[in-house]
């Protein structure tokens, strides 16, 4: 039995369902579930998968969804531990493996933790994990100018990072910053030279925040390296990155392991798709070759 429920239609689904050619009764990992785009397609055409979602509450809105379905086993758990969480649910010789890696529309819409910019009265909390011991307003409360730099350049490639680390840190010495209002009032003080369009300095600073309280890229790099453990002799692996520190960590593991792209360039969304699309990137490992 397949979902029979209607879904939020995942950046680059028509493409990722494709480059995988799913292939009934064959078993496929959705590393990164969220609202279940990608697993639908996968069970519609056959395919059994194992779905992993962080977020505890994404899967206790889904688990009620997807529990009549057969072909789909809904896990919480890190993609950074994906050979283990494989191992233990009888997910190895798998066809595919999905690593989708943007925030769920209702993560950002109505989780109330700060991820969107859009959501002034919110608190930075920003964790996808309740488990994970610092939030967004620890770390810009307690780190030091240079800190904050360092997450800010390191995380999102932001021009203004020294300007609004600095500006962030004499602000906290003054008053705490706990809502997503509060740190956009610093940034855009008029009083700072801010150099560039204020939507793409929003969305790098959360961005930049977002990544450092998770742990994304330190995570995305250990799925990498777990996913390849778990795949069969003619297994794929498709990664859809939305920025290009994630896009160069997945390069950087391609180079470093010798694996075959199935295209030179990566797949991007076509203009008819949407704007929200437009920074997505989607690359294809296929071992079928190494």
């Amino acid at each position: 039995m397949t979902f029979n429920y209607l879904v939020h239609t995942p950046v680059l689904l028509r493409q990722t369902i494709g480059v995988l050619d799913i292939q009934e009764g064959k078993k496929y990992i959705d590393a990164t579930y969220g609202e279940g785009g990608h697993s639908a397609e996968i069970t519609k055409k056959g395919g059994l998968v194992l779905a992993i979602e962080w977020d505890e509450a994404q899967i206790k809105s889904q688990k009620l969804k997807v529990k009549n379905s057969k072909n789909l086993k809904l896990v919480c758990g890190n993609f950074a531990d994906i050979e283990r969480i494989g191992r233990e649910n009888n997910f190895e010789n798998v066809n595919g493996i999905l690593f989708d890696l943007g925030l769920s529309m209702d993560q950002i819409n109505i989780s109330g933790r700060g991820f969107s910019f859009k959501k002034i009265d919110e608190p930075l909390d920003m964790r996808i994990h309740k488990g994970l011991t610092k939030t967004a307003i620890d770390i810009i409360n307690h780190s030091s100018a240079h800190e904050l730099y360092e997450i800010f350049s390191k995380n999102s490639e932001e021009i203004n990072s020294r300007t609004i680390a600095h500006a962030l840190f004499q602000a906290c010495r003054i008053q705490k910053i706990e809502k997503v209002g509060e740190l956009l009032s610093v940034i855009f003080d008029g009083q700072l030279k801010i150099r560039g369009d204020r939507e793409g300095i929003k969305r790098r600073i959360f961005q930049a925040l977002r990544i450092e309280v998770n742990h994304e890229f330190e995570n995305i790099k250990k799925g990498l390296n777990g996913a390849i453990h778990l795949l069969g002799k003619d297994g794929k692996i498709a990664i859809i990155t939305f920025h290009q520190g994630e896009d160069r960590i997945v390069a950087s593991f391609i180079r470093s392991h010798g694996l075959r792209l199935i295209t030179k360039k990566p797949i991007v969304a076509q203009k008819e798709e949407g704007i929200f699309e437009r920074s997505a990137k989607l690359r294809v490992i296929d071992i079928s070759n190494v």
